[in-house]
């Protein structure tokens, strides 16, 4: 069998057969395998005349293949991504290059990229962003994994991602796991990001506004700062008319919001790093509680609380205030995931480049957004920049946004509206900001309790005290 092809993928589920499509298109002759040969047969059936090679079995797919051999594996995460693996191993061959594309946890890519070196081979993890769109025009890629992959991969990454301002959206983030922990976290703040859209809906939404005014509000903040992919899909879903019924679509779904993982990952490692992510924890707690249905409505007819409607006599200046409510809880939650990046990248030695993982999400991911290229230039002006808000722009646009920030969450609190992250979001710029918290009474409480001793303001920190506290008679 003659080795033709450039590259091969394994796993022909929507997402493959995008990304399969999309390398073709760029020039390159892709080998393809599906573990059922039905679903390899049909694609190839639908695709006929391109530089594609399907195989009936795993060893004809390995020998089409030209060496390096380079296999793109996009199977579900977990235990499939090893199954594939157990499969190659005995057909692959020194140096060859195995590139796991779904969205495995890193410490999952870590130990893979542990048991192929062992065995020769070369291992990375990319986490894809863009979902099945992106994956056939073009999507924002984040390999990890040794350098010497890069150079082999870098042809046929560039060709296939995105481009903003001629920038292919891929860049070799680091070593190991760095680029799943990457796209983990990614997700961890398209969670915060998707929360945050929802909680402004819901409070336009509470203000009186129609699901269509809502519409147009969303289509006309993706014109300003606000543009981004998430807000463009948001106005055109508020846009979908269901056909049963004649209602919006929106108001005949189910409030039950799933999620697969990353999200609760990337709280996880944040924990784990001792990094407050709390738009992002808010989030998920969000899908959480919406998922518990039965218990929410239960509750409703138990528990008291205001109406839900907001008191807004001029509606045009309350959602002028969303707006820049939204914007900067927005980029709170951005400023978490890229706090929580840095930490690990310091934890392992990665060197993450902060404003180079920026730049290639401007285009082809789900998080795509206007103001990336703002916090792409922050971290090129300025790359020992300690947080992201204390850049110029994000601190000038935070200290703008912040009295109209606080008139929405009061107004929501008020009105009984849960708005979660965008609370979670102005609790952590206000403990950013503070000079002084009350954690010097929580330090005597757990002195008190524990003899965990403190650190005084009118000594060097680093020295420790410990008082001898009253003696608690019970009873």
């Amino acid at each position: 069998m003659t080795a033709d092809c450039d590259i091969g993928l394994i796993g022909l589920a929507v997402m493959g057969q995008n990304l399969v499509l999309n390398i073709e298109s760029r020039g390159f002759r892709v080998a393809v395998f599906n573990r059922t040969g039905s679903v390899t047969q049909e694609f190839l059936n639908r695709h006929p005349g391109r530089a594609l090679a399907g195989a009936p079995a795993l060893a004809d797919f390995v020998a089409r293949l030209k060496r390096p051999r380079k296999v793109l594996v996009m199977v579900q995460a977990g235990a499939p991504v090893d199954a594939v693996i157990e499969q190659l191993l005995p057909l692959l061959e020194r140096d060859d290059i195995v590139v796991d594309c779904g969205n495995s946890l890193y410490t999952d890519t870590e130990r893979r990229d542990a048991w192929l070196a062992g065995h020769g081979l070369r291992f990375v993890g990319a986490g894809v962003s863009g979902g099945e769109e992106g994956a056939r025009k073009g999507p924002s890629i984040m390999p990890g994994g040794p350098a010497s992959t890069w150079q082999e991969l870098r042809p046929v990454f560039e060709a296939i991602a995105a481009r903003v301002g001629g920038e292919p959206c891929v860049v070799h983030i680091g070593p190991g796991g760095a680029g799943h922990f990457v796209k983990m976290v990614h997700n961890g703040i398209e969670y915060g990001d998707m929360q945050l859209i929802c909680e402004a809906w819901a409070l336009m939404r509470a203000a009186g506004l129609t699901v269509a005014q809502t519409a147009e509000v969303f289509a006309r903040w993706n014109q300003g700062p606000l543009q981004s992919y998430l807000i463009e899909i948001t106005a055109q879903a508020l846009r979908q008319i269901d056909p049963d019924t004649g209602q919006p679509l929106v108001d005949v779904i189910l409030d039950k919001a799933g999620q697969k993982g990353t999200g609760r990952w990337t709280l996880i490692n944040a924990a784990e790093l001792a990094v407050p992510v709390g738009t992002i924890g808010a989030a998920v707690d969000a899908r959480i509680l919406s998922s518990m249905r039965a218990l929410r409505l239960h509750a409703a007819g138990m528990l008291r609380g205001p109406a839900g409607k907001v008191h807004a006599p001029d509606t045009d200046a309350f959602v002028a205030a969303v707006h820049d409510a939204l914007y900067a809880s927005k980029v709170v939650s951005y400023a978490q995931g890229l706090d929580l990046m840095r930490a690990m990248s310091a934890k392992k030695g990665w060197d993450l480049d902060l404003g180079a993982i920026a730049s290639i999400w401007r285009g082809g991911c789900i998080i795509r957004a206007r103001f990336l290229e703002r916090i792409t230039e922050a971290w090129r002006g300025q790359p020992d920049l300690q947080h992201l808000a204390l850049a110029p722009f994000f601190c000038d646009l935070l200290n703008r946004a912040e009295a109209p920030w606080r008139e929405v969450v009061a107004a929501a609190v008020r009105a009984g509206v849960p708005v979660p992250a965008f609370s979670a979001s102005l609790a952590y710029f206000d403990s950013l900001r503070s000079p002084r918290l009350p954690a010097n009474l929580l330090q005597a409480q757990r002195d008190f309790f524990g003899a965990h001793t403190y650190e005084r303001v009118d000594r060097p920190e680093g020295t420790f005290f410990h008082t001898v506290w009253p003696e608690i008679v019970e009873g």
